[in-house]
Order: C-alpha cells, then sequence, then structure tokens
C-alpha cells in the first residue's frame, strides 16, 4: 500500500431475523461507499431489479431507507463479501488486499438464511475462496442453496432486460 492508498471499509449488512436470502456483492463501488449506500451508483440496476420483481414498480423510490425497508420486507438481505481491501476507483479487478466479513457469525446469527445469491462473479470467486472453505470447516453453510447473477452493475454491458430474465429467479421463494 503506498502513501496515497487507503484502507477501503465496506458497509454493515442490511439484515433481519426474517430474511431467508442474502444477496452478496464483492464490495461496494466508489460512490457507493461515499453515499454509505448499497447500489448507489444511479445507473446501477440492482434496485430497479429488485422493484420489477416483487412489484414495486419500474424504478425504486429516491429514499434510500424505504429501499432498503423494502428489500428487508421481502427477507432479502445485503451484504459484501469483503469487509475491507485497498483498492483505487471501483473495479473488482482492482482490489487488492482483500480481507472478507464474518460470514460463520452472520450465519449463525441469522439462521433463516438459507440462499446465497451472488451479484455478480467477482463474489462468488472470492466467496468461494476465501469464505466457503472456513464455514466447511466449522459446519457451515452446506445446507445453503448458492447462485450466481450478472452484476448489477454498469459495468456489466447487459440490458436491465437481460439481468431481470436471469435474476427472476430471487423471487421464487
Amino acid at each position: 500500500m503506498t502513501d496515497k492508498e487507503v484502507r477501503l471499509q465496506g458497509l454493515p449488512p442490511v439484515v433481519n431475523e426474517a430474511c431467508k436470502t442474502l444477496v452478496l456483492g464483492s464490495m461496494p463501488g466508489a460512490l457507493s461507499l461515499s453515499k454509505q449506500e448499497y447500489y448507489g451508483h444511479p445507473r446501477n440496476h440492482f434496485w430497479p431489479l429488485i422493484y420489477k420483481l416483487y412489484g414495486g414498480g419500474a424504478s425504486p423510490n429516491d429514499q434510500y431507507g424505504e429501499r432498503l425497508a423494502f428489500v428487508l420486507k421481502h427477507k432479502i438481505a445485503l451484504w459484501d463479501v469483503l469487509g475491507t481491501c485497498v483498492r483505487e476507483g471501483s473495479l473488482d479487478a482492482d482490489i487488492r488486499e482483500p480481507e472478507e466479513n464474518d460470514f460463520a457469525a452472520f450465519f449463525r446469527d441469522y439462521p433463516a438464511v438459507e440462499r446465497v445469491f451472488f451479484n455478480g462473479q467477482a463474489a462468488e470467486q472470492l466467496y468461494r475462496k476465501r469464505v466457503l472453505p472456513g464455514l466447511q470447516e466449522i459446519g457451515l453453510g452446506k445446507e445453503l442453496r448458492y447462485r450466481t447473477f450478472p452484476s448489477s452493475s454498469p459495468a456489466r454491458t447487459m440490458t436491465l432486460d437481460a439481468k431481470l430474465a436471469i435474476w427472476c429467479e430471487l423471487a421464487d421463494n
């Protein structure tokens, strides 16, 4: 790490005891971190996908707190694989010195979670490499169902409708 580089701190999980699904990103982008909001980039497809899947309309309400209440109402938790890392910009490919979040504590605290959906391949790869082996050592995670979706990031050049056709599995409880 150079003098001008900073260790980035991720966001806390958005979760309650009723959540059955966990959507995992890799690490929030620069704009999301500066706003302290999950999927805070205006061109990110995450919120439009969620609102279309759950009948909240074609576009999400502008109030972040209401967005969070909307996902929790549908028993969806949000978090990221990494708790901290060094990264210049927002690209997953630029992540260095990653440190994962404490998933053992998370799954113990929220035993109703039964599905983990990865928002992009980077999140899945980081989880399978850095988190899953440790969970398996202590007997956690084997009963969970896993699925990877195309990233909702604006860097993933896929239309909202194309992503929606794949993300629709999220709404299947």
